[in-house]
């Protein structure tokens, strides 16, 4: 998809787990909430409350320190929701998103995208998230 400079955005919305933008020229984007953690984690009134900024080619919302910018909605691929890790995740949703990524030593932002498929960790980063569940499980078990 060709990216036009002058598009900005008018208006934006949340419906059915996706956020939505309408521009000058007519024209409606929309990604899923999962390519971007913090909305995705947000309550309905955090969402609420954001600017668009003066040139229309960003959002701002200050309450939970998030920026995104109007070409973020032309990315075509839509996040790979059935990895590996995601799969951990859903199957014990008890696992805290932040206590796992400092355990690491990587940003829980970090570890959100792996989790929801938008960026994809290397084998190497994947092993080690893994390894890290499996070595809690295992203290876990000791008690």
């Amino acid at each position: 998809m060709r990216i036009n400079i002058m598009e900005s955005i008018v208006k934006l919305w949340f419906e059915g787990g996706r956020i939505y933008i309408l521009t000058n020229q007519g024209n409606t984007y929309s990604r899923p909430l999962e390519a971007f953690p913090l909305l995705l984690e947000a309550t309905p009134e955090q969402r609420a409350r954001y600017e668009i900024g003066m040139d229309g080619d960003d959002i701002r919302w200050d309450d939970i320190d998030e920026d995104i910018h109007i070409s973020s909605f032309f990315v075509t691929a839509e996040p790979d929701t059935d990895n590996a890790i995601a799969q951990v995740f859903r199957r014990f949703p008890q696992l805290n998103v932040s206590e796992v990524a400092r355990s690491i030593g990587i940003n829980k932002s970090l570890l959100s995208r792996y989790i929801y498929g938008i960026k994809k960790p290397s084998e190497s980063r994947k092993e080690q998230i893994l390894g890290s569940i499996r070595q809690l499980g295992r203290e876990m078990a000791s008690i």
